[in-house]
C-alpha cells in the first residue's frame, strides 16, 4: 500500500508545478528577459570597460550572481504568493484540519519553489552560454549550492507569506530587503574592491555567501571560504524549516 504522506506530498508538488506551467508567461518569461538585459548591460557594455574581476572575464564573473539573484527571488516569490493565495482563498484550511502531517505542507510548497527557482535559474545559465563560454569545475558545489539558495529563500517567502495580511505585504520584505541584499551582495563586483568598513558590512549579508558558493562552484574563485558559506546556507535551512513547522503547528496566519 502506498504511503498516504508520500501521496499526499506528490499532490501538493504537482499542484504547484501546474500552477507554475499554466502561467509559464508570467512565471519564467519575465526573469529571461531581464537576466538578458543584464547581460547586455553589465556584462557586455560596462564589462568590456572592467576588463576581468578576480582573474576571470567580467562576463563570466558576473554569472554565477545573475543566476542566483534569479533563482532566489523567484524561489521567494513563487511560495509567498502561491501560499498565500491559499490563505486569501481560504482554501489552506482544508490541509489544515486534513490528518497531513506539517512536514508534508511545508515541504510540498517548498518543493514547488525550489523547482520554479531551479527552472529559471537553468534559463538564465543557458541564456549566459550565448553571451560566455560557462564551465563547471566543482559540479557537486555547484548544484548543491543554488539547491540551498532556492531552499532558503522558498522557507523565508513560506515565513513571509503566514505573516502576510494583505497581498501588499508580500511584496514589502522583496522590495526592501531581498532587492538590496541581492545587490550588495557582490553579484556584480568582487568584496575585495570596497573599503574595510564595507567589507565588514558585506559579511553580515547571508546572500553574500550564497553567490560566492555557487561562483566557486562555476568559476573556481570565491570572497569567501566555501565551507564558511555552506556552514551558513545550513544554519539557515534548519532555523527557517523549523519556524516554518512551528507556525503550521501554532496555526499563525491561517486559523486566526
Amino acid at each position: 500500500m502506498s504511503n498516504p504522506n508520500l501521496i499526499a506530498l506528490g499532490t501538493i508538488i504537482r499542484r504547484e508545478v501546474m500552477r507554475i506551467l499554466r502561467i509559464w508567461p508570467q512565471t519564467l518569461v519575465p526573469p529571461a528577459i531581464t537576466m538578458t538585459l543584464y547581460f547586455l548591460i553589465f556584462g557586455g557594455l560596462i564589462g568590456s570597460r572592467v576588463g576581468q574581476m578576480d582573474g576571470v572575464d567580467y562576463m563570466a564573473f558576473i554569472v554565477p550572481g545573475l543566476v542566483m539573484m534569479s533563482v532566489i527571488q523567484n524561489s521567494y516569490g513563487n511560495i509567498s504568493s502561491s501560499f498565500f493565495g491559499a490563505k486569501f482563498g481560504r482554501h489552506i484550511e482544508e490541509l489544515m484540519v486534513s490528518p497531513m502531517p506539517n512536514w508534508v505542507i511545508l515541504t510540498g510548497y517548498v518543493a514547488g519553489a525550489v523547482l520554479r527557482g531551479l527552472l529559471v535559474g537553468a534559463i538564465v545559465m543557458a541564456i549566459a552560454m550565448l553571451f560566455t563560454p560557462v564551465r563547471m569545475p566543482h559540479p557537486f558545489i555547484t548544484i548543491a549550492s543554488v539547491v540551498l539558495g532556492a531552499t532558503i529563500f522558498s522557507l523565508a517567502g513560506f515565513v513571509n507569506a503566514v505573516y502576510a495580511k494583505k497581498f501588499d505585504d508580500i511584496t514589502i520584505v522583496p522590495t526592501f530587503i531581498l532587492t538590496p541584499l541581492t545587490y550588495l551582495g557582490g553579484v556584480f563586483y568582487s568584496v575585495q574592491l570596497l573599503p574595510a568598513w564595507a567589507q565588514a558590512a558585506t559579511h553580515l549579508n547571508p546572500i553574500f555567501y550564497m553567490v560566492n558558493a555557487f561562483r566557486y562552484g562555476l568559476l573556481g574563485t570565491s570572497d569567501v571560504p566555501v565551507w564558511t558559506a555552506f556552514a551558513l546556507m545550513l544554519v539557515f535551512v534548519a532555523a527557517l524549516g523549523a519556524l516554518g513547522l512551528w507556525l503550521l503547528k501554532r496555526g499563525i496566519g491561517m486559523r486566526s
